[in-house]
């Protein structure tokens, strides 16, 4: 989510780099964001018919509102807190080890752009972002093979490797691991609802778009660059942990630390939301893709990190995407409710 950005058009600019300065407008999050539960959807997932169930229908109507008037929300979802909180623990304990250590996993091409990336390397709008990062970036659901030469032809050449996961902590690989086939079959289960709260069939976003649905995980580290008195610390080079942008995804999951506010959404008024932690959910938010799919009926929403925290936050942001080479386009239901003409070509 808040680490993968695509440009935004020239008129949000303006705004965007305000809010990076403190000026903009700042909203109640419980005003603008929803939080539901959406156990009765997970739990009917592979109904034929979910919405004959009362409670399903209400987070179907649930989900149309919050991706129509926010684009964002909180997600209660049946993956335990203890696994939330475990992940979190022992990416900082990774990230507490020496530069040097860290840099066993370093990011770069010949790694398919996998592993370790250090403060200041990753780059939103010219500006180095504040934060440090374990990116992974798969081809393959539980047991399926990584990104092999030739698996997506010419076009997946610049992903092709295996992840680069540290020795130590202990248990991280396989930690991380479960953690991303959690993600995976939750943001099925997601897309499975939204589906419905378009008009459409169950799996209106399965087959030839996700099919084998492409995925990344990123595991952020956000240093603290203000001091407990609010003051900046002289050593640090702006205060923000990831610029303004929208995610080019289907969807995002955010497992961020429950003690420390640094997330912010932009909504359609242009106010920004501060996305304070709720323990046990997620922050789910859609993406580009979503976007084009449902011919703007849904829209991807302008969002950023600055951490005014004195502490380091983690956090871990799961991008769910189309299959590697599927063709992104609206579907035709879509182009129907929303006035019969494709918006995007």
């Amino acid at each position: 989510m808040v680490e993968m950005g695509v440009p935004e058009p020239e008129e949000a600019e303006e705004s965007v780099q305000v809010e990076v300065s403190g000026a903009d407008r700042i909203a109640e999050p419980e005003q603008q964001m929803g939080n539901h539960n959406i156990s009765p959807l997970v739990e009917k997932w592979d109904d034929p018919n979910p919405t004959r169930d009362e409670r399903v229908a209400e987070v179907v109507q649930q989900l149309d509102k919050a991706c129509r008037e926010a684009g964002f929300f909180y997600k209660g979802h049946g993956i335990p807190d203890s696994v939330l909180k475990e992940i979190r623990s022992i990416s900082r304990q990774f990230f507490d080890f020496p530069y040097e250590e860290k840099l066993k996993i370093k990011l770069s091409p010949a790694t398919g752009y996998r592993g370790y990336q250090r403060v200041g390397e990753n780059i939103t709008k010219g500006v180095p972002d504040m934060h440090e990062a374990i990116d992974v970036g798969l081809a393959w659901i539980h047991c399926y093979k990584e990104v092999e030469p030739g698996m997506y032809g010419g076009l997946g050449e610049v992903m092709e490797g295996c992840n680069k996961w540290p020795s130590d902590p202990p248990r991280f690989k396989n930690l991380m691991e479960d953690y991303v086939s959690r993600c995976t079959d939750l943001s099925r289960k997601i897309l499975r609802g939204i589906a419905l709260a378009l008009g459409g069939p169950l799996d209106m976003f399965e087959g030839n778009i996700p099919g084998d649905p492409f995925w990344v995980f990123r595991i952020l580290g956000y240093p603290a660059v203000f001091h407990s008195s609010g003051k900046q610390m002289p050593d640090a080079k702006n205060d923000i942990g990831c610029g303004a942008h929208t995610d080019y995804g289907l969807l995002t999951l955010v497992n961020q630390d429950d003690d420390i506010t640094a997330l912010q959404v932009r909504n359609i008024d242009g106010d920004w939301i501060p996305a304070e932690p709720v323990p046990g959910t997620f922050i789910c938010n859609i993406g580009d893709m979503l976007k084009i799919l449902t011919n703007g009926l849904y829209e991807s929403t302008v969002h950023g990190v600055i951490n005014k925290s004195a502490k380091f936050r983690v956090c871990g942001a799961y991008f769910y995407e189309t299959h590697y080479d599927a063709v992104v386009q609206p579907v035709e239901i879509c182009v129907q409710r929303s006035g019969g003409a494709k918006k995007f070509l």
